[in-house]
């Protein structure tokens, strides 16, 4: 039996990082007590009728292929929600596509566009799979780092400074994972100017559009001059509670999902016929829910928020997503030094910023899609572990001021 397989591997498969929050979940899991502050996902059941729906297509034999693209029906849905919501017209037969979650929709943008070197601008800090997809997708990831003196809000003038002549795309977050950055319009209009200026395309991942708490949602689709550029990127899991679903989708010009649609054909061919009976339910008839999950957050937000300044971790409101990104600077941990210490001392499992590029060093993301009893709880015990830190650090000052 052969025990080495190496020199049968990709080289660019075995030079990707195992992800940087897998860790610590699969850490968190092996532990008993834990409060976890890690997982990207909301603690609401999928609304009720959402399932009944995915439950009566299975009864009613819907358990077959649909079209590469989805079922126009779900399309057409998907097509009416952009339109109300966020102002962005669609033709459901040929600028949609649905797919299994916005991870694959951002794969088969990456896919389409990019040819071998292309430099897709990644904004750091920054969810832990964009980078990894454009190299596999043959593309050269470049980060471009915010910085928490305004936010972690991405400027027109750090782009301008990051192009080169082998630059083709921005992969834009908004609300961001993991800072909760949200880019209000005036903000993308800006970078809309950079985009238009030197010819490049966007991939706008908005999959947390319906988190957003202080100010109206801006499609960046929406923004002048940008809607021949933009490839939608948005999807079910975050803001109806739908992550184990896997539904996602994109919307593009035609010349975009023409391709996607081919590399569909030869990858996944559809997503679930049965789930995307329960994704028209959930654009057609579970709004309420949806609002009442985001008041829900906006109040842990508030709290946590707070929390985490009273304990001495600065950190920014965010506009939006269930993250924030509080400081650990003052430890004088590393941000993984400070996830695997409050871990094993105080059971509270939140994710090192350094998984998200190294402009997250020195932080570290704390979801808040928990009850607030839990965050009560972990907020005492964040406490109790910086105070910790403190105590000790001021001992060996003073063993070392006797000495």
């Amino acid at each position: 039996m052969m025990k080495e397989h190496q020199h049968y591997l990709s080289e660019m498969v075995k030079e990707l990082k195992p992800s940087g929050i897998r860790k610590f979940f699969d850490l968190a899991a092996s532990m008993k007590g834990v409060i976890s502050l890690g997982v990207g996902e909301p603690d609401f059941v999928t609304p009720w009728s959402i399932r009944e729906a995915a439950i009566l297509s299975l009864e009613e034999g819907f358990t077959s292929y649909t079209a590469n693209p989805g079922l126009l029906e779900l399309r057409q849905e998907i097509t009416t929600y952009l339109n109300k919501r966020f102002g962005v017209q669609y033709n459901p037969v040929d600028q949609v596509i649905v797919t299994a979650g916005a991870s694959q929709a951002i794969d088969l943008s990456f896919r389409a566009i990019l040819n071998p070197g292309d430099e897709v601008l990644i904004i750091e800090p920054a969810f832990v799979s964009y980078a990894p997809l454009v190299t596999l997708a043959g593309g050269v990831p470049i980060p471009v780092s915010t910085h928490p003196s305004n936010g972690f809000k991405l400027t027109a003038e750090q782009i301008e400074n990051a192009i080169s002549s082998r630059t083709k795309a921005i992969l834009l977050c908004s609300p961001n994972n993991p800072t909760g950055t949200y880019l209000n319009k005036e903000e993308l209009t800006n970078i809309a100017a950079v985009v238009e200026k030197h010819d490049l395309l966007v991939v706008s991942d908005e999959i947390y559009a319906e988190l957003t708490y202080d100010d109206e949602y801006t499609s960046f689709a929406s923004i002048e001059g940008m809607y021949e550029r933009t490839i939608l990127i948005n999807g079910f899991s975050k803001g109806f509670a739908m992550t184990g679903w896997r539904l996602g989708f994109l919307a593009a010009p035609p010349s975009f999902t023409e391709q996607m649609v081919k590399i569909l054909q030869y990858t996944t061919m559809c997503a679930p016929h049965m789930l995307q009976h329960g994704a028209i339910e959930a654009l057609r008839n579970t709004y309420h829910e949806v609002e009442s999950m985001r008041r829900s957050y906006r109040r842990r937000r508030n709290f946590i928020v707070q929390s985490l300044n009273n304990i001495g971790l600065d950190c920014h409101t965010p506009g939006g997503a269930f993250y924030v990104f509080p400081s650990i600077k003052k430890t004088g941990l590393t941000s993984e030094q400070f996830a695997e210490q409050l871990l094993l001392a105080e059971k509270v499992a939140v994710v090192p910023g350094s998984a998200f590029g190294e402009s997250g060093e020195g932080y570290v993301r704390c979801s808040y899609a928990t009850s607030l009893e839990q965050l009560q709880e972990a907020m005492k015990r964040i406490k109790r572990f910086v105070d910790s830190l403190e105590m000790k650090k001021s001992q060996t000052e003073e063993l070392y001021t006797n000495n």
